[in-house]
């Protein structure tokens, strides 16, 4: 998405907010949240998220937020935490990071280091590796969650039939894309908010209040499951906008 600069919205007017989907999700996992912030007026951009390599994907959503004219609230999901705190990083639209049920990593931390730093994660017991070509005459690992424990460590809160779609629907994360470490931290000079998930079974509370408090990240608690976005989707709405409030100007 291109706004030219005759297009860019004038001061006082809100901010585009960009979000990133995390491992094991999509773009339509926000559609609630989409819903709610339009409603509201903010313009919103679901950014596709390649979960392929913590640097090529951070390159990625780059060029995306290249892309947005004006002021940009950037929201992350999960890995899409570990994402966003890389190509955020000295980007001057950006005016605010919202993690939800997310990472919020230091350079040389990689997602699944702090994934299994604190206990009650029960995800990793349930990934499903299948190798898969890289396209350069290797090979990369690309993580499923098994169908039989996708609901109870990643969308318990999900009606069952929605979760049914999620599962048909989720998009693989490459072992080597969480192995990677973050070579950059946008929270250290863009204020942050924090959504933790009380009943998170993926990224425990645990670690995403230690996360939060060694970030200095504004913090709020839900008692949701990972799937966040999808169960309470006003939740995550309102600490979006939230965000896009108290950096407004």
């Amino acid at each position: 998405m291109t706004i030219d600069t005759d297009e860019r919205p004038p001061a006082g007017e809100k901010p585009t907010v960009v979000l990133v989907h995390g491992a094991f999700a999509e773009s339509a996992s926000w559609n609630g949240v989409i819903e709610q912030l339009r409603s509201e007026g903010y313009p919103v951009l679901a950014a596709a998220n390649p979960l392929r390599g913590l640097r090529s994907d951070a390159d990625q959503l780059r060029g995306v937020l290249d892309q947005v004219g004006g002021p940009i609230v950037l929201a992350g999901h999960s890995y899409g935490g570990s994402v966003m705190s890389v190509a955020a990083d000295g980007h001057p639209g950006v005016r605010a990071l919202v993690y939800v049920g997310s990472f919020l990593l230091e350079e040389g931390e990689s997602t699944g280091e702090l994934a299994g730093r604190f206990p009650g994660n029960e995800l990793g017991s349930a990934l499903d590796p299948v190798p898969v070509p890289d396209g350069h005459g290797g090979t990369v690992t690309d993580l499923y969650i098994r169908p039989d424990r996708f609901r109870r460590v990643f969308a318990a809160d999900v009606p069952p039939e929605v979760a049914d779609l999620m599962v048909a629907t989720q998009r693989p994360i490459t072992s080597e894309a969480l192995e990677e470490k973050a070579t950059a931290a946008a929270w250290r000079t863009i204020p942050s908010w924090t959504l933790v998930t009380r009943q998170d079974l993926a990224v425990p509370a645990e670690a995403q209040v230690f996360m939060a408090e060694r970030a200095r990240s504004t913090a709020v608690e839900v008692d949701a499951s990972h799937a966040v976005a999808v169960s309470r989707p006003g939740a995550v709405a309102d600490l979006i906008a939230e965000a896009a409030r108290a950096t407004a100007g």
